[in-house]
């Protein structure tokens, strides 16, 4: 008898089932891969508990109970959207950019990827070590065009001269972030968006939440250097880790700008190789 009841149901099984039941599974992975650590996860966990109420007060035949959670579920699918546009774009973003294709930093030259890894190094070295207050966007491949109108268009040579000019405290473009696109430093003095979560170190300033906001935003890595205490950090897909020094920062980004192919979570797995684990974050 069981053996012709599942005889009976693979029979009925194609090709096309197959296929269908792989890609949807995928999706699913993919969704469950994106949402981790992220506010969404709370939302899944909610969206849990309404579906199981609703099942429930089905079943036991709670009429008011039902009826207000099928007009809450039609609410909350445009509170969804509002609420959530900045992981829901994000999202979009990544699916529009491809996961395993390689970065725009990946691919320059590697005798002038170096030359710009030392400038940079160079500056935040000395940003460190004066406590000067710096805040650096590497643009990766969604290109930050709206956030550099918000400043100022340089286009000029990276060095670690003119990155120290433009963070000195005397000048006009220092309270801005800095914007550098392939291997030039292509404007400064630029708004950020400031990340609105809620998790983050209350110790964190203005420059710190502005870097993760960007990154919540874009593929962009960031370069923090505190004012108050000369600490180096990097922001990174919304995460942060401090207490860099200038050759943790140079390995960092050497595997950013020179990698043949970077994903999502190898970036992250090289930094917690240079830096000896995540020292991170939200600390």
């Amino acid at each position: 008898m069981m053996k012709d009841f599942f005889a009976n149901i693979t029979s009925d099984i194609g090709i096309a089932d197959v296929l269908d039941v792989i890609v949807v599974a995928f999706i699913i992975y993919l969704v469950l891969g994106f949402i981790k650590e992220t506010r969404a996860q709370q939302l899944v966990r909610g969206l849990i508990v309404l579906a199981a109420l609703f099942l429930l007060s089905d079943f036991f035949e709670l009429n008011a109970l039902n009826w207000i959670l099928k007009g809450a579920t039609t609410f909350g699918l445009i509170a969804i959207i509002i609420i959530f546009q900045p992981e829901l774009r994000r999202a979009l973003e990544y699916m529009g950019r491809g996961s395993i294709l390689t970065g725009r930093l990946a691919r320059l030259d590697k005798s002038k990827a170096k030359e710009v890894i030392d400038a940079i190094v160079e500056a935040v070295d000395n940003f460190s070590a004066t406590r000067t207050g710096a805040l650096i966007v590497l643009e990766n491949q969604v290109t930050l065009g709206d956030v550099a109108e918000s400043g100022t268009v340089l286009d000029a040579d990276v060095s670690a001269e003119l990155l120290g000019n433009i963070f000195y405290k005397g000048s006009p473009l220092h309270d801005g972030a800095a914007i550098i696109r392939n291997d030039r430093l292509y404007a400064a003095g630029c708004v950020l968006p400031l990340s609105g979560r809620l998790d983050l170190n209350k110790e964190l300033g203005t420059r710190h939440r502005a870097a993760i906001g960007i990154t919540e935003n874009s593929d962009a890595a960031t370069l923090i250097v505190s004012e108050e205490n000369g600490v180096i950090s990097m922001a990174k897909e919304g995460k942060l880790t401090r207490f860099l020094d200038a050759k943790e920062l140079e390995k960092i980004l050497l595997n950013l700008y020179l990698a043949e192919e970077e994903d999502r979570r190898g970036f992250f797995s090289r930094i917690k190789s240079a830096t000896g684990g995540d020292q991170s974050a939200e600390q």
